[in-house]
């Protein structure tokens, strides 16, 4: 069976049979649409059998038959429809996957460039050539249609790049704050993962279905949501570029659009990731596979990686493995896996405090550490996998591992769209002053979250610190107010080290120790478990997406000079003289 992917909530196939639904759910699908009308051949099994199969397992089902060659608008709306309604994500299929491609590229023709789409769906195996002018029409009607809406996406007070934990918690707040400020947030995507989560999935702790949020619900209400990506940026003209050439007008622009987890550079990884024994809780998705090659390893060898830094949540590669080896100690296998924590770098965790207590840990699984030790490549058939060990005089070698499981910690660096453009640091991640927050060129442009060159530890934890402090200065470059919030680098992991059990490590820049609670935060406890399963995913969609900033108040200073409140583009900077600047180049 051969599934290719075209939107982080969609994948296509040909037809599937029942036998295939286990692996399906095992990759991450979690809803079935079946594009086939039945009897279109006889070795085809009947919709209303493989519905029954599917929902015996857990997997929502919809019957939107459709004849090839014959598709429908009102079957476009259907198939469009189900894919919002249902949980996500989700797998389509017809006899080849060529009709469900089609109704998804139809469903997004007034969304996406005639052309990006097309490429997409080629770049997926699917050649929609044919398709093109329907596609062309479909996109050219609601352009007319939405054209005085085209004109208004001119300018915004604050343009958000990214809607993830940073972007809905800047947006929200802003509009809690500054009332009548307009706000827009530019993010592709049809799904919002709630990824703090997703180790307790592999660890099987967790529902993957409370992982997974439609965007539409997370935007809050008074923000206009812009459905495409970013291309670029014309920050000398305070402008960002969309994937369709469209251009967006900012008076303050905020940019926090995540990380990039860069598969690729693990070569073999992205043709065996999900099967072959090889796993990632990094992909969304792919938590419940982790968990069921967990509960299946009875002996042999278990790999987990760490990849150079930076990477969001630091902890993340090794809490998994923590889960992983205390459930093959409740099942008496322990002593029959050999577990080996393959890290790039060379110490067990950046801050020294920590290292103690998670020393104990290893020890108590019998954990082979292998420091300096980087994944470069891996065949998933024969089960190897190959690293770069530095050595004695930085000396590199390469060292060939088997292993009956293994999971991945991908490389992470900044998104192409970041990393190509001039609001980039030589790094690559997007500059920003740390303590501001603020662009060190661009005195309206503002970042925060993963994507950043803050030295800080990449979690939603410092997500929620971050926030209030850009917002604040976000609000005082519109108002040219004589003031500036700083951030003080707080982060946090909480490191799942056995059911039951988590050291809350809290630290700010230099890894200077910032603990809420006024006990050991070096010390193993029940509370900080309770706190991380049960009380942080309501901090997180309940608080930080509501603007709220309990606990979380910034630090404001007033010695930063006045500034000239930002003037709001004119509505001929807004519409023909912005175009006669495109035209001129």
């Amino acid at each position: 069976m051969t599934i290719a992917k075209l939107a982080d909530n969609l994948f296509v196939s040909p037809q599937i049979a029942a036998a295939e639904l286990d692996a399906l759910k095992a990759q991450g699908i979690r809803a079935i649409i079946n594009n086939r009308p039945d009897g279109e051949q006889a070795d085809q099994p009947a919709s209303a059998d493989l519905e029954a199969e599917a929902k015996a397992r857990g997997l929502a089902y919809r019957h939107i038959p459709v004849v090839s060659g014959k598709i429908t608008d009102d079957q476009v709306a259907a198939f469009d429809a189900a894919l919002k309604e249902m949980p996500q994500p989700v797998l389509a299929f017809c006899r080849s996957g060529t009709r469900s491609t089609s109704l998804w590229a139809l469903a997004h023709a007034d969304e996406i460039d005639t052309e990006l789409l097309l490429k997409r769906c080629a770049d997926a195996g699917y050649d929609l050539a044919g398709l093109q002018p329907r596609l062309a029409d479909r996109r050219q009607a609601a352009s007319a249609a939405a054209a005085p809406a085209k004109r208004a996406i001119a300018g915004y007070d604050v343009v958000v790049v990214g809607g993830g934990a940073a972007g809905i918690a800047v947006a929200s707040s802003i509009l809690r704050l500054r009332r009548g400020t307009t706000v827009a947030i530019v993010e592709p995507s049809e799904v919002h993962h709630y990824q703090a989560a997703f180790t307790l999935v592999g660890g099987g702790v967790f529902n993957d279905a409370d992982t997974h949020v439609p965007q539409a619900k997370c935007i809050p209400p008074g923000a206009h949501w812009i459905r495409a990506a970013v291309a670029g940026f014309e920050p000398d003209h305070n402008r960002v570029i969309l994937e369709d050439g469209e251009r967006v007008a900012y008076r303050t622009l905020v940019v926090c659009p995540g990380l990039k987890l860069d598969w690729e550079a693990v070569a073999g990884l992205n043709e065996t990731l999900g099967k072959n024994n090889v796993t990632s809780n990094y992909k969304p998705g792919l938590a419940p596979y982790t968990w069921s090659l967990i509960q299946g390893m009875r002996g042999g060898q278990a790999l987990f990686t760490q990849p150079p830094m930076p990477i969001k949540c630091a902890g993340a590669p090794q809490k998994i493995m923590y889960l992983a080896s205390d459930w093959w100690r409740s099942q008496g296998v322990l002593n029959d896996i050999h577990i080996q924590f393959n890290n790039a770098g060379g110490v067990l965790f950046g801050v020294k405090e920590f290292v103690p207590p998670l020393m104990r840990y290893v020890e108590r699984y019998g954990i082979d550490l292998a420091f300096n030790s980087n994944l470069k490549a891996i065949d998933g058939p024969a089960k190897k996998a190959w690293f770069a060990v530095k050595g004695e005089g930085d000396k590199v070698e390469t060292v060939e591992k088997s292993f009956d499981m293994i999971h991945v910690c991908p490389p992470q660096c900044a998104p192409d769209f970041i990393r190509n453009s001039p609001l980039a640091a030589e790094s690559g991640w997007f500059e920003v002053d740390q303590e501001t927050l603020r662009h060190p060129r661009y005195e309206t442009v503002f970042g925060l979250g993963d994507a950043t060159t803050t030295p800080n530890a990449k979690t939603a934890a410092a997500v929620r610190k971050q926030a209030p402090v850009a917002v604040r200065n976000v609000i005082a470059a519109l108002d040219g107010k004589p003031e500036e919030a700083v951030y003080d680098g707080y982060g946090s992991c909480p490191l799942t080290v056995e059911r039951g059990k988590v050291v809350l490590a809290e630290f700010g820049y230099g890894g200077k120790l910032m603990p809420t609670f006024p006990f050991d935060q070096t010390k193993p406890r029940w509370s900080m478990w309770v706190l991380k399963r049960h009380i942080l995913p309501h901090m997180y969609f309940d608080v930080l997406f509501k603007g709220r900033e309990w606990m979380a108040k910034p630090k404001v200073v007033r010695s930063a000079p006045k500034r000239v409140a930002i003037a709001a583009p004119t509505e001929a900077e807004s519409r023909p003289a912005r175009a006669a600047k495109r035209a001129a180049g």
